[in-house]
């Protein structure tokens, strides 16, 4: 499966894209030489898709893919950023950041969807990344913020993308509802919705799945792995889920999904990963990657064979839902990322 084009845009997405927060030091150090090998090793299997944030490392990470990024031919690879956390001085540091990235706190974010504040996120993005341009760019976690994102922020990220110096727009949260009203009610060309469209959450299919089929928009599908439960062969107690331990029923049904997956004569994590591409609206999956090891571990279970039946079976057997629709091919490895 080739690269597929954010509809209406020229931007096009090759199917696993590279998340960047890990590279920013999410929950632990990573040394830069990984990073560096991380997207190097990225870019050596054809990935082209690169997402990042200003809120990922108060920074860290947007410098670190820059730098990676900045010897590769510019036309030949797509770069997300989000917009609406400002990176302000921190006038009461306590050392480390508190919102989960190893990173000294002498920034500290600052909520801002105003029109003038995405212009000011996306030039300090700039300046951090040190590219020309941003290719996308979302509205970051506006769960509160409604009004003013949908008024004022999306508002200005249309008049770039009109301008062309963007080239997509959209928004990017762990919440599907709100997503569907950005599809229905305004010029997002894309969201990213993360961990509600998973073998073990389908709630995107009451709200975000359908908007975007009936206004032909792209959805961009991360946190496949809902933080851990579903990343393993054989999920254990203890493992997490949307980032807190995940409680015993969940785990007792990951387990039942991956016995049914090595039936079919694959695993847990293949399965999690291809399960989004079922869906046709949904264009691309990008993953957390941190080493050149992940990577290519990202890599491999990407291109494992998941036959269709595996989801036919799931069904059947209640550990999905009955209404996941099966595009033909989508769920079938692929021989280009």
């Amino acid at each position: 499966m080739g690269p597929r084009t954010i509809t209406s845009t020229p931007v096009e997405l090759t199917p696993l894209g590279f998340g960047a927060s890990g590279i920013g030091n999410l929950h632990r150090v990573t040394p830069p030489g990984d990073a560096e090998a991380a997207v190097g090793a990225a870019w050596a299997a054809g990935i082209r898709y690169f997402d990042t944030a200003p809120h990922y490392g108060l920074g860290l990470s947007e410098r670190r893919l820059g730098a990676a990024l900045r010897d590769r031919p510019r036309d030949a690879y797509v770069v997300s950023s989000k917009a609406g956390r400002l990176l302000v001085p921190n006038e009461q540091p306590r050392g480390v950041d508190d919102e989960g990235f190893i990173v000294r706190d002498d920034l500290r974010r600052q909520w801002d969807f105003s029109h003038d504040g995405v212009l000011r996120s996306i030039e300090e993005s700039l300046e951090r990344t040190g590219l020309d341009r941003l290719d996308v760019v979302y509205l970051h976690d506006p769960d509160d913020q409604w009004r003013q994102a949908a008024g004022e922020a999306m508002p200005a990220l249309a008049e770039l993308r009109d301008q062309g110096v963007i080239g997509a727009i959209g928004a990017g949260m762990n919440q599907s509802a709100m997503l569907a009203r950005f599809l229905r009610e305004t010029a997002a060309d894309v969201v990213m919705l993360a961990g509600r469209y998973t073998l073990l959450d389908q709630s995107a299919l009451d709200d975000v799945l359908p908007a975007a089929l009936e206004s032909g928009k792209s959805v961009v599908a991360a946190g496949v792995f809902n933080s851990g439960l579903l990343s393993r062969d054989v999920p254990a107690a203890g493992m997490t889920y949307d980032y807190r331990q995940a409680p015993q029923p969940l785990v007792a049904r990951a387990l039942a999904i991956a016995d049914v997956c090595a039936t079919h004569g694959t695993v847990l994590p293949a399965a999690a990963m291809a399960f989004p591409r079922t869906h046709p609206s949904i264009i691309n999956v990008t993953l957390g990657m941190r080493t050149q090891e992940q990577v290519e571990r990202n890599v491999r279970l990407h291109h494992q064979h998941v036959p269709e039946s595996l989801w036919d079976d799931l069904r059947a057997r209640g550990l999905i839902r009955r209404d996941v629709p099966t595009q033909s091919g989508q769920g079938r490895g692929s021989q280009c990322p």
